[in-house]
């Protein structure tokens, strides 16, 4: 399969992203970011165009973690735990620390850090899956 599972993976979690910040946490992550319905549409081409763009590179690290087991291993299972661990011992610190220098609220610290913390499984778990595949 070579390298088209980063893409693939970026995809889903960008469609988790859209579940989470429209139809589960849209409004509450609006009120808490004081974010309005006109701000965000406006450049939404280019917003959405950089987040799939991270989202790859973090697929594309997230592979060398996945490519670090041997490839019988590599299940959607085991790429979603390594996922997981990376969301609460890197993304999920991380943002804390800074939401908590800029005072934002516990909250919009739990959506934000909720939604990384699933995206990386997510992530990890779709690469894990598809090398599954490449045996």
């Amino acid at each position: 399969m070579g390298y088209l599972e980063i893409p693939i993976a970026a995809l889903a979690a960008f469609l988790l992203g859209f579940a989470w910040y429209t139809v589960l946490f849209g409004k509450a992550w609006q009120a808490e970011t004081g974010v309005t319905d006109e701000q965000a549409q406006s450049g939404i081409a280019v917003t959405h165009g950089t987040a799939f763009l991270m989202m790859n590179l973090i697929a594309f690290g997230m592979l060398f973690l996945i490519h670090m087991h041997p490839i019988e291993e590599q299940t959607f299972t085991h790429g979603a735990f390594h996922g997981l661990m990376v969301g609460l011992t890197l993304c999920l610190p991380a943002v804390v620390i800074h939401y908590v220098y800029q005072k934002k609220s516990f909250k919009l610290m739990a959506i934000d850090g909720g939604y990384l913390v699933l995206f990386c499984a997510l992530i990890g778990g779709v690469l894990g899956a598809l090398k599954m595949f490449t045996m």
